[in-house]
């Protein structure tokens, strides 16, 4: 990456919202194969293919002509800080399947207005190197609620613009699955979305998307990311007014059309609506969208459903990047449902539903019959799902042939045991829906099978064939009839997950967050995969490994024997213990937050030991981080 600060492009501009240099939060965006010794911040520029250190970065971002003067007082404020330099400027973000995330400030490594458009001037080139057809297809660009989301997506399409590529931008903040959908149903050769997805407020992000709707595959990512390092950040990037782009009609605006046309598509998964007349008038739900995209779109999916009682709380559908009434944005943390369970009580509602802030991912809560609501995790309310759809699929004459479920392979076995015992065909794939979405495709276009439903443990959900990625308003859509159709057999969603593990079998899940800041997280994150490779243990939580499978290179290693053989997966960095006990533990790097997570899988002859052996392995991970 190389910096000039000696060629004005043009003033830039602070963003409301940014932080002043008082933040002293390192959290540090990584993937697992970057190693601390890459671009070396120690090292001096002597020659070009030498980087700069970050104290040389640091100095040619502030003297840049590029920058603002609040941009420029931010900087001036870190001065004597030399870990805040360092975090701010060691390296570039790095640019991956998922596009980059990072926290919001001034510096090479963070999200800022220089770091959306050199990433936008890269990802540019690589489409205009697809060909002059390809590039004319255009792009689609959406954001979220966040700090600067709108500004930053504007700053895309301008750079878009100035190179020719035209650019359908959405005129207000939309949901992550729509943007999905905009670009398949205009066949736009790719798709950007400003999002930081349930990240915390300080974070932003830049989502990256192909054809086929889908994040972007790793050919494509990798080339990105090599032309941001070969772009001058300042001087290398084109853009052009957004004014004077939109009355070129290089940038048109997308609105309600759109919407109609998604929600249409979304309206079209309805099984059942008979299930939801029938209890319309008395079923009562609570519905939050965290401050985020949710808050238009999700409830007007339901009320077409024919819902008549949902019930939004009002503190938490104002949109605000902020997030002021929750710690964390997320529907996997309970503690965020604080509000909506006090109107569920006051209300006598029957469940409750939540999506995340790019309303992507839905977690719900159930009434457990005694006006008290459980948490249901992402793995259960997958497998309450994937049940009642193979089921109400059946009913409506909508089940094709050859039905097949798709998950990953860090979400739980109970989801196969269902897809089997009732005759569909179950794949798994590597973390991430760019994965899912891929196997879809693979699958159909072979004649092999028609996919019905795709999940992970994550609170992630696809349906359909109109999104390929996961989709919180479909998703709630589903889960509202599904909550509706078992009120109407008298059962609440708690009483139809107890009447599942009747059915299928007991199961347990645990995902553990081993969380690892800052700059010497980089080199924990990889210590601890090397040390497990190197030294895999002979037991976890007393219970002996049986079985090793290294999903890098595909290896799997039959510990009693010795015997190496292969598996079909391979390339990504995960590792999966097997115990004697049935039980699978994994643990792989995330690629968007600085943490290495740790997956309990188990099954059992009751809850009880169920839940026994989960925390019994969940203690044991624990001792990782140590």
């Amino acid at each position: 990456m190389k910096i000039s600060p000696d060629r004005e492009r043009g003033p830039g501009k602070i963003l409301p919202g940014m932080k002043d240099g008082g933040e002293k939060r390192l959290e540090i965006f990584c993937c697992l194969w970057y190693t601390a010794s890459k671009h070396s911040p120690h090292k001096r520029k002597q020659k070009e293919d030498i980087p700069m250190s970050y104290q040389d970065t640091y100095e040619a971002w502030l003297n840049s002509p590029a920058l603002s003067a609040q941009e420029k007082a931010e900087l001036e404020s870190i001065r004597t800080d030399e870990k805040e330099k360092e975090s701010r400027f060691f390296d570039q973000l790095s640019f991956g399947t998922a596009g980059l995330r990072g926290i919001m400030g001034v510096g090479l490594y963070r999200m800022n207005v220089h770091v959306i458009r050199h990433a936008t001037q890269a990802f540019a080139q690589v489409i205009l190197e697809e060909g002059a057809q390809a590039a004319q297809r255009g792009v689609a660009i959406c954001f979220d609620c966040r700090n600067n989301s709108q500004t930053f997506a504007r700053e895309a399409a301008q750079v878009m613009a100035a190179n020719g590529i035209p650019v359908r931008l959405f005129q207000a903040l939309r949901p992550t699955p729509e943007l999905s959908f905009a670009v398949r149903e205009y066949g736009c050769i790719a798709g950007i979305n400003i999002t930081a997805s349930h990240n915390p407020k300080e974070y932003n992000g830049y989502k990256v998307y192909w054809e086929d709707g889908a994040q972007l595959p790793p050919k494509h990512a990798d080339q990105v990311a090599k032309k941001m390092k070969e772009l001058d950040v300042f001087t290398g990037v084109k853009t052009m007014p957004y004014d004077q782009a939109v009355a070129q009609g290089k940038i048109v605006l997308m609105g309600e059309e759109t919407d109609e046309a998604f929600l249409s598509h979304v309206m079209a998964q309805v099984n059942d609506r008979a299930a939801v007349e029938k209890v319309a008038d008395t079923f009562k739900m609570v519905y939050t969208p965290f401050h985020g995209t949710g808050y238009k779109l999700i409830p007007e999916a339901l009320r077409r459903l024919g819902m008549k009682h949902v019930i939004c709380v009002p503190e938490q559908m104002v949109i605000d990047g902020n997030f002021p009434t929750v710690v964390s944005p997320n529907p996997e943390n309970p503690e965020g449902f604080y509000l909506a369970v006090d109107i569920a009580k006051r209300e006598g509602a029957d469940f409750i539903l939540g999506s995340d802030p790019d309303a992507d991912r839905v977690g719900i809560m159930v009434n457990t019959g005694n006006g008290e609501f459980k948490v249901i995790s992402g793995n259960q309310t997958g497998v309450l799902l994937l049940d009642y759809l193979i089921g109400a699929m059946k009913r409506s004459g909508k089940l094709p042939e050859k039905p097949v479920a798709l998950k990953t392979i860090v979400t739980t076995e109970m989801a196969r045991k269902v897809a089997e015992v009732n005759g569909l065909a179950c794949y798994d794939t590597f973390t991430g829906f760019k994965f899912l979405a891929q196997k879809k495709d693979q699958l159909e276009e072979s004649g092999q099978g028609k996919v019905i439903f795709s999940y992970e443990e994550s609170y992630g959900y696809m349906l359909g064939d109109y999104v390929r990625d996961k989709d919180a308003v479909t998703a709630s859509l589903l889960l509202t009839e599904m909550a509706a159709w078992y009120a109407g057999q008298g059962m609440t969603l708690y009483d139809a997950l107890q009447a599942l593990f009747t059915k299928y079998g007991h199961y347990g899940e645990k995902t553990l967050n081993l969380v690892m800041p800052g700059l010497d997280g980089l080199k924990k994150m990889a210590a601890l995969m090397d040390s497990l490779r190197k030294q895999p243990p002979a037991d976890i939580g007393g219970t002996r490994v049986v079985c090793r499978k290294d999903y890098q290179d595909g290896s799997v290693v039959d510990v009693k024997t010795g015997e190496k053989t292969t598996m079909e997966l391979s390339g990504s960095n995960v590792l999966r213990f097997e115990l004697a006990d049935g039980t699978s533990v994994l643990v792989r790097p995330s690629g968007t937050e600085p943490k290495v997570k740790v997956y309990v899988l188990t099954q059992g002859d009751s809850q009880a030991q169920c839940d026994e052996r989960v925390a019994r392995y969940a203690a044991w991970a624990e001792r990782l981080k140590q």
